[in-house]
């Protein structure tokens, strides 16, 4: 049961991050924490997003925006050799609450804040903090989509660039959670994990067609939503684990 869950949950997210950046891996990141332990869930998301995030960006090729993704790598890189001198493990309780809480985020006023990761500063502490909020929290797409929303773009250049910078994000998370796996179990049948690959990349090829349906009014007010409706459920689930 936990294995077609897993597999199921990939193909929908999947689909779903492709039309909205980011409410997909929120979803498959509280899936994977309520059925692996959290190294584990931490590692296999970021597999499994990383295949998802780089299918979606070579999908949208033509629209990356390369300027942004060479700065962002050079935060996100900075990110990684702090992260190396440090172990942050969240328990299940306060990783759902921390799940909850970042989506909050895409409220921020955009009057109060004028980041944009076109601008090369901006893009080397967007990934920075991303990569970060990543590899501690699982997901980081709601601040990923601060240093976004002020971007002068289509939103396929936007969804792509996003999609690029996450699998970097991706990665330094996989090589960090790698040498807890290694001690501890991944936790699933390796071939959950292999049958998941594929199924990522048709989910992602799925929701692609939607995105190139949706208008850019539509795209920005629905993720505001998906993603709150989700912080609710999470914050709401590790309060109950935390008073169990």
């Amino acid at each position: 049961m936990t294995a077609f869950l897993i597999l199921i949950s990939v193909l929908a997210t999947a689909a779903l991050s492709a039309v909205f950046g980011m409410a997909g891996g929120l979803i498959l990141m509280g899936v994977l924490a309520a059925l692996l332990p959290v190294a584990s869930a931490m590692f296999v998301h970021g597999i499994l997003q990383g295949v998802s995030n780089g299918w979606r960006a070579f999908l949208l090729r033509d629209y990356l925006l390369w300027r942004t993704i060479v700065w962002y790598a050079a935060g996100a890189i900075a990110a990684a050799l702090v992260l190396a001198g440090v172990s942050v493990v969240l328990s299940r309780p306060l990783l759902f609450i921390v799940l909850g809480l970042v989506p909050l985020l895409v409220w921020l006023p955009r009057r109060h804040l004028h980041l944009d990761f076109t601008r090369p500063v901006h893009a080397v502490l967007c990934g920075f903090l991303v990569t970060g909020l990543n590899v501690i929290a699982g997901v980081a797409g709601p601040l990923l989509d601060v240093f976004a929303q002020n971007v002068d773009a289509d939103r396929r250049a936007v969804v792509a660039t996003k999609a690029a910078t996450q699998l970097a994000a991706h990665l330094v998370k996989i090589v960090y959670y790698l040498p807890l796996v290694l001690d501890q179990g991944l936790g699933l049948p390796v071939w959950v994990l292999a049958a998941a690959i594929p199924l990522s990349v048709a989910g992602t090829m799925a929701g692609a067609r939607v995105l190139d349906a949706m208008s850019d009014t539509h795209f920005r007010r629905w993720t505001k939503r998906l993603v709150t409706a989700i912080g609710a459920v999470y914050v709401i689930r590790g309060l109950i684990l935390l008073a169990g």
